[in-house]
């Protein structure tokens, strides 16, 4: 028997390899320039020196003393729209929310990597890297890793199904809350084609979008230089701007009329890069928002509570879940 047992565990470290040396023999063909990195390190995830990960937080430094008691001992922990692979990527920040998060689930809920852009432009510097380490880190030491591809990583999607180095990729998840809630937890891209926007102006949408992206960028490199903290001009931008907010209240309703078909407690997403909850009678939407733009969190407390938080040099809670209902009844979809 323990021969037997032995066995099962070297077959599936080996498909395990495999899997791993696939991916990155794929990504190499598919993403010259640079992209087949994030494939090398989960295939070399057994010389990884992970004391680099915890070093390089420790010398960000980053929380201000008033913040420095923020529980960051979670039940579940959901993030997505990290678009590694970019300069967009708020790496920094991300790397010293995971150094210091301790949660028994992490969902990687889609858009993690940018393999669209990369195909254009791949930047995958070192503090990118390590914040793939650190998620391999945290899955060989007992976190429970949920990788959910969205649509600017679907590529990984054709594994789903299957483990790399820990992680488990999956389609979408069910994810059942402490006190009983049940969930679908999905990137949220599939509600593109449910909402009532036009090709052309889902693609004029982009563009702008990586316009106000690069601004973000230049905007928040001014403020560290003037001693500010991190703010979000796309997020501004998203806020005042009635047709994106029109967008976001369409995609919420679909979510929503989704996970209520499913006969479900609520929905967990990501995609629109907005973090926010929403209740409608009997169901609850939470979006864990992106790290590209506002550096954002979905987390679950031990008593099964939602809180959505943002972390840069001066992380703070956003909201808590709703207990009354707060969108009203709509017809986003095309019927």
């Amino acid at each position: 028997r323990a021969g037997s047992a032995s066995e099962k565990v070297g077959q599936a470290a080996g498909r395990q390899s495999d899997l791993s040396a696939t991916l990155s023999i794929l990504l190499r063909r598919r993403y010259p320039d640079g992209a087949g990195s994030l494939l090398q390190l989960v295939s070399s995830y057994g010389h990884i020196d992970f004391t680099k990960a915890s070093s390089l937080a420790s010398s960000l430094n980053r929380l201000p003393k008033e913040n420095a008691g923020m529980n960051t001992q979670f039940r579940a922990v959901f993030i997505s729209d990290v678009h590694l692979g970019t300069k967009s990527c708020q790496a920094e920040h991300l790397l010293d929310f995971l150094n210091q998060v301790d949660t028994q689930t992490l969902y990687l809920v889609g858009d993690i990597f940018d393999l669209i852009e990369m195909r254009k432009r791949a930047y995958f510097n070192d503090v990118q890297q390590q914040v793939i380490r650190r998620i391999l880190q945290l899955a060989q030491c007992g976190t429970k890793v949920v990788y959910i591809p969205g649509n600017h990583d679907a590529f990984f999607r054709q594994f789903c199904g299957q483990t790399l180095s820990g992680v488990s990729l999956e389609q979408q998840a069910i994810h059942t809350t402490a006190d009983g809630r049940r969930f679908l937890v999905s990137h949220g891209d599939e509600f593109d084609q449910m909402v009532k926007v036009s090709p052309i102006m889902l693609a004029i949408g982009d563009k702008a979008h990586g316009l106000m992206l690069a601004l973000n960028r230049y905007i928040n490199k001014a403020r560290r230089m003037l001693g500010l903290p991190y703010w979000s001009f796309a997020g501004y931008l998203k806020q005042h701007v009635s047709k994106a907010q029109e967008f976001i209240t369409r995609f919420e309703s679909a979510a929503i009329k989704t996970a209520r078909n499913k006969k479900l407690d609520g929905y967990i997403g990501g995609h629109i890069h907005f973090a926010r909850f929403q209740k409608q009678a009997d169901v609850l939407y939470c979006n864990d928002g992106d790290w590209v733009e506002h550096c954002t969190a979905l987390v679950e407390h031990d008593s099964g509570t939602l809180q959505l938080l943002h972390w840069s040099e001066q992380p703070c809670w956003l909201a808590e879940e709703p207990e009354h209902e707060t969108l009203e009844a709509t017809n986003p979809v095309i019927a």
